[in-house]
């Protein structure tokens, strides 16, 4: 069903469910079967009025993500427990197949106990001491891609890098891959598999305690034949690993360091810099200062550019990096706002947190100017399509965190940046604003993507608010939309939609120990053309 034809039953629903419904204050945290369905019916109704779907994503899923949401209403209503609540909140979440979007935890409201995982308010995980990871050459494939270096951590044995896995806790791969995919938030199937695969070997209240035993029960494919295998839970810090399938460049030394970026120069004096990007976070932009300090000190500035986003998070002001990576003019990405009832909250919420000096976006400095581009947009463009009754916003540059609302959105080269080529490393294990920069990227023709596409996943803004049982003052949990696109600057929504590489290698079972190098050997190839 098509977010219009939903639409028609909106206002009714919303009326119906605020009004009808009335709870003691004894009422359990978890409700009544009565307060179950009219905190499910509300939440349909919000987010077919909120949430700024994307088609392209939709398409790629095949699904219709509100008769997703819509077929977990009978769950949602038995689920009478808090804990069975929570996990039957995020079912409902993840069923719009949105990676930004979660189910968290708020005072007064569910809770969920130790034994799944959460003491204290905090979400500790506890981690077996191997890596799984995807081969993305075969989808129903997934193979142990690094191991703890302390044996004692391997108390039968049994374990080596290559291994294919055969099953998970009594589940053949298919049976845990359908059953785990509910409590999974993912926008884009690759990035899917990656996440799958990372929390195979993790315990976490992101699926309910059944899901966990005091161990991780593994069979194993490997050399000697199929092995069954029992793994301790430990702390992530307790487990030395041997970095098997991490990023390593042959014939490049690491010169630098920052908690945004390591950099390496080549030990043969080719004039070419590789930047492991780790993402676009509190110190980037003072990071990127300092690497053009030096480059210019140095001579680099001629010098060609790899940028490996292999491992890279996500983040703001990624345009700001480009500016100094390239000597071209390039155009940025773009986003609008869903037109709902949170706008005009939402605009009240940004001018209290540009008044108090805030940030936009946690702690990440993403504005090149005060604040005032984004405040003049939602107070003049944004109010404008609130009163006319349209369903988005026109598109600005995104947040307005690089020029204002009138911009074409091209940006020049900053005074000081590099000259030569570039190349890039995607692989889908992160995504957000390391896809827009990867956008950036490909649909200026800025540089040349080897590897594979990033993960799939970025949205303008997200809204969130504290559930309540309708008609009652009890807290529930937080819940969140999406209440904008980001679109890219080819003029498509990237939610769903990543830049797909100009040379696809696919990491897999047979080359994790050697994918670097090979993406190394490539793109010098690229650039000795």
């Amino acid at each position: 069903m098509t977010v219009r034809r939903w639409g028609h039953f909106v206002s009714a629903l919303i009326l119906t469910v605020t009004s009808a419904c009335t709870a003691s204050d004894e009422a359990s945290r978890a409700g009544t079967p009565e307060l179950r369905a009219a905190l499910f019916d509300t939440i349909l109704a919000l987010t077919v009025s909120r949430e700024a779907f994307s088609p392209v994503k939709d398409e790629h899923w095949g699904i219709d993500p509100l008769a997703s949401m819509a077929s977990l209403r009978a769950e949602f209503i038995t689920a009478d427990t808090e804990e069975g609540l929570f996990y039957a909140l995020e079912k409902v979440s993840n069923a719009r197949n949105d990676r930004h979007l979660e189910v968290g935890l708020v005072p007064g409201g569910l809770r969920l106990f130790p034994s799944a995982g959460v003491e204290g308010g905090e979400d500790p995980v506890f981690l077996a001491p191997i890596k799984i990871l995807p081969d993305y050459g075969d989808p129903t494939v997934y193979f142990v891609a690094d191991v703890s270096q302390n044996e004692a951590h391997f108390p039968g044995g049994g374990v080596q890098p290559g291994d294919r896995v055969v099953s998970i806790n009594g589940r053949s791969v298919a049976e845990y891959e359908e059953a785990v995919r509910p409590y999974q938030a993912s926008s884009y199937r690759p990035n899917l598999r990656w996440r799958l695969a990372e929390d195979m070997t993790a315990r976490s209240a992101l699926m309910p305690s059944s899901f966990y035993g005091d161990a991780l029960e593994l069979e194993l494919d490997g050399e000697n034949g199929v092995t069954s295998v029992a793994l301790p839970y430990l702390h992530p810090e307790s487990i030395p690993w041997a970095n098997l399938a991490e990023p390593h460049y042959p014939d490049f030394l690491l010169e630098h360091s920052t908690p945004t970026y390591d950099l390496y120069l080549p030990e043969n004096g080719t004039d070419v810099l590789i930047l492991t990007w780790y993402g676009f976070r509190e110190t980037m932009i003072t990071d990127v200062d300092e690497l053009m300090d030096m480059a210019d000190e140095s001579g680099w500035l001629d010098y060609d550019l790899i940028i490996d986003g292999t491992r890279s998070r996500g983040g703001s002001a990624g345009a700001y990096a480009v500016q100094r990576f390239t000597p071209n003019p390039f155009k940025t990405t773009f986003g609008n706002l869903r037109v709902s009832d949170v706008v005009p909250l939402f605009t009240d919420q940004k001018r209290e947190e540009i008044a108090s000096g805030g940030s936009l976006d946690s702690g990440v400095q993403e504005a090149m100017d005060d604040g005032s581009w984004l405040m003049d947009w939602l107070d003049t463009d944004v109010a404008d399509s609130v009163a006319a009754g349209a369903m988005y916003t026109n598109d600005v540059p995104f947040k307005l965190a690089h020029a204002p609302k009138d911009s074409d959105g091209i940006l020049q080269p900053a005074p000081v940046h590099f000259r030569g080529r570039m190349v890039a490393f995607f692989v889908p294990r992160r995504g957000s604003h390391l896809d827009q920069f990867a956008s950036i990227i490909k649909d200026n023709s800025l540089g040349h993507i080897v590897g594979m596409t990033p993960g799939g996943y970025s949205n303008t803004w997200e809204w969130e608010e504290v559930l309540h049982f309708p008609g009652t003052e009890q807290p529930v949990a937080r819940f969140m939309w999406n209440i904008g696109h980001t679109v890219r600057p080819n003029g498509e929504i990237l939610e769903g939609n990543p830049a797909h590489p100009d040379e696809l290698v696919v990491l897999t079972r047979e080359n994790f120990r050697t994918y670097y190098p090979e993406l190394v050997r490539r793109a010098l190839e690229h650039l000795s053309g």
